[in-house]
């Protein structure tokens, strides 16, 4: 039972009754929550730094501010590395180093390994380590966290413009829906790969200038199924009823029409999530995406095909990539379920 402290409409009490239903997709969304709430906290997970530091009767937390060598006795004034065996003795002299499960960030480089990168799983390094020596359990954890957060801000942002061009397409029609027909037409041939070649040749690839290349070509994919919606409802007798009453279209589009058209965009999300993170996961292995040196899955499938006598590069990359897809797509059925009309009768 739905507490009744929320106060849902009938229609989303069925509506979330029927999504936990699919025990599949009800699950997967909780474990999909997990291993995204786990990537958010990397830092204290991963990293090269201890978590805490008790020297001389005082606390620090390296995790989070960086000290100087000189702070824990040390003769440099640059700032500490904790996996100094001479720094760590001193502070263990007067104190105790508290260090997270991984001693490795994502670009932490092992130089200690009994054999040359990449090495095989160890005590050190759980998943072992890449061509470079980096840790790979780090580097998982790392890209997921990078992969799901670029994937969430490429399907907010394309949704936004999608649902808006849908919606003004959808409702006013005549020469405004085909004018922008033609538009998409025309947008939608446009060779995305090259282009995004050309650019990457002026300027270097990062972040938010892969969201924004794949944003400017991503936003179509919702414009369709919204402007269906908004074409179904226009005529409607509310629509019809708001109009007589004087209500501006703004107000009729957005207060009245676009949360009826919501309920099939909605069901498109997950999969709108899924594929955000494979263009990014596609782009980084052909090497046209991140910089080099990034937490990347799409780096680390790469270095599986070029590394064949290290298969756990590419067995890592490849199970997390597709554990991630796989709980995404099963979240998605359970969404369309929930919204699914056949069941929210009555």
């Amino acid at each position: 039972m739905i507490p009744p402290l929320f106060h849902l409409s009938p229609l989303t009490q069925r509506q979330l009754v029927h999504f936990r239903a699919n025990r599949c997709g009800y699950w997967s969304l909780w474990c999909f929550l997990l291993l995204f709430g786990l990537s958010l906290g990397a830092e204290f997970i991963a990293n090269n730094r201890p978590l805490l530091v008790y020297y001389q009767s005082s606390f620090y937390a390296p995790v989070v501010k960086g000290y100087a060598e000189t702070d824990f006795g040390g003769v440099f004034s640059s700032e500490a590395n904790y996996r100094d065996p001479y720094l760590a003795g001193l502070i263990n002299k007067s104190g105790w180093i508290l260090w997270p499960p991984i001693r490795f960030r994502y670009d932490t480089v092992n130089y200690n390994l009994p054999v040359p990168a990449p090495a095989p799983p160890s005590a050190e390094n759980w998943l072992g380590t890449d061509d470079q020596g980096r840790d790979v359990l780090a580097r998982l954890i790392y890209g997921l966290r990078l992969s799901v957060l670029f994937g969430l801000l490429l399907t907010l942002t394309s949704s936004i413009i999608g649902v808006t061009a849908g919606a003004i397409q959808g409702y006013f029609g005549g020469q405004v829906d085909l004018l922008f027909q033609r538009f998409l037409e025309i947008w939608g041939g446009l060779p995305q790969l090259f282009i995004l070649i050309i650019i990457s040749s002026v300027v270097t690839p990062g972040f938010w200038t892969l969201l924004l290349i794949l944003m400017l070509f991503g936003w179509t994919s919702l414009v369709g199924v919204v402007r269906a919606e908004f074409l179904r409802a226009r005529n409607f007798d509310y629509v019809r009823a708001a109009r007589a009453l004087g209500m501006t279209d703004g107000r009729i589009i957005f207060k009245h029409v676009l949360p009826n058209a919501m309920v099939a965009t909605l069901t498109f999300m997950p999969f709108i999530l899924s594929s955000s993170i494979v263009a990014l996961t596609a782009l980084d292995f052909l090497g046209l995406g991140l910089p080099p040196g990034s937490a990347s899955l799409g780096d680390l499938l790469r270095q599986g095909k070029e590394n064949l006598q290290a298969p756990w590069l590419g067995i890592a990359g490849f199970v997390v990539l597709a554990l991630m897809l796989s709980l995404l797509v099963f979240v998605g059925e359970a969404v369309r379920d929930a919204f699914d009309p056949r069941k929210n009768i009555g």
